[in-house]
């Protein structure tokens, strides 16, 4: 028996089920509604197979299904994840469980069966409130879906609502995009995710404009874009806590924080990371051979590897300035003085340049800091 403070950690769970592949996406789904029945019985067994390793010494605070669509699903199948899960895992009372959502897939009675199976935040992915946009995305869904999905949500009594959008669309105007975070903003919501439009080898849009069939707008316009970003939802109360995201007081996202703040994640599904003890591994990105590893092995690695102190550290930085900051007491017992001394020209730098600002042992980027957060990023790491 181990002894001692639980490790408080995250649990994701990857659904690859999709009504269709979005232009832009590169995260792994799949266009089929075959093996929805073998893919449950088979992550069942794979979230009893790490039960037995990593459920004596840590709590969870937070489960996330993403995708894929997670809201194709029924309600019932998401609670009996949920159900498994916490039978397997000691979850807190009140834990973030959070459901990746696209509007045209659930209508007021869903999302209300969906609340009481147990999730308690959704994500919802609505990209644009303009229907042109919309359809460049190839969006199963219009501006009016978008709302009145948010509409239902907020009615039938999810508190915590995070959308999502993106910005630096071919040929997006500044007053498009202003007319996007209005919208935005005049709904009930907790939470917006922003992010400018990637990029992403072997998408569809990419072979588009490597064709040249579509032009992506350039980077100083994208940061334009960015910086309107940040004042306008600053303005509107929302706190950025990290370069893409914002926030009501109280609603920063647990799950992701997790992420940033370098604390353990087990995922389970096809291409699910985890992060555990300083070891990631990933698994396979095809849910045939997901399914085949788990039914010989119990698992479904295709990789792995060991973060030694340099990968972990510069890791850490990055992860902490693209959000809440650097906790520089923190950063010491961890790593020791010896890199902060290194940089300590550098950090006094762009402090001076007004990019980051120190206070109470943190280390933060500014509004302007986060701007160029890559670039200081690559004088650092």
């Amino acid at each position: 028996m181990k002894f001692g403070p639980l490790k408080d950690s995250a649990i994701y769970i990857h659904i690859p089920f999709c009504d269709h592949k979005c232009i832009y996406c590169d995260f792994y789904s799949i266009i089929t509604t075959d093996n929805i029945s073998n893919f449950l019985s088979t992550l069942k067994k794979e979230i009893s197979f790490y039960s037995s390793r990593y459920s004596s010494d840590r709590i969870f605070s937070s489960i996330y299904f993403g995708g894929g669509t997670p809201s194709l699903m029924k309600p019932e199948y998401l609670n009996e994840i949920i159900t498994f899960v916490k039978e397997n895992f000691t979850i807190t009372d009140d834990a973030e469980i959070t459901m990746e959502t696209n509007p045209g897939t659930v209508d007021k009675i869903k999302l209300k069966k969906f609340l009481q199976s147990g999730i308690n935040r959704i994500s919802i992915g609505i990209q644009s409130f303009d229907n042109y946009d919309l359809k460049f995305l190839t969006r199963i869904h219009n501006k009016e879906t978008a709302i009145q999905t948010v509409l239902d949500a907020n009615e039938i009594g999810f508190d915590n609502i995070s959308i999502d959008l993106i910005f630096n669309l071919p040929k997006q105007t500044r007053e498009k995009w202003m007319s996007n975070l209005q919208v935005a903003i005049d709904l009930p919501i907790k939470h917006i995710s922003t992010y400018s439009l990637i990029l992403e080898r072997g998408t569809i849009l990419n072979k588009l404009v490597l064709d040249g069939r579509v032009t992506i707008q350039d980077d100083d316009y994208d940061a334009e874009l960015y910086e309107i970003t940040i004042n306008f939802l600053g303005d509107q109360g929302f706190h950025q806590y990290e370069v893409s995201n914002f926030t009501k007081p109280g609603y920063e996202c647990r799950h992701n924080n997790a992420y940033w703040r370098y604390r353990d994640y087990l995922s389970f599904g096809p291409s699910a990371h985890s992060f555990v003890d300083k070891k990631r591994w990933w698994n396979f990105s095809s849910l045939k051979r997901y399914i085949s590893e788990i039914e010989k092995k119990g698992i479904a690695v295709a990789g792995s590897e060991f973060i030694n102190n340099e990968m972990a550290l510069n890791e850490y930085v990055m992860l902490a300035l693209r959000s809440n900051g650097l906790d520089l007491n923190e950063f010491k017992s961890m790593f020791g003085e010896s890199w902060l001394i290194q940089k300590n020209d550098f950090l006094i730098e762009i402090e001076n340049r007004h990019l980051a600002v120190r206070s109470r042992g943190m280390l933060k980027l500014t509004k302007s800091g986060y701007a160029i957060c890559d670039e200081i990023l690559s004088k650092l790491i």
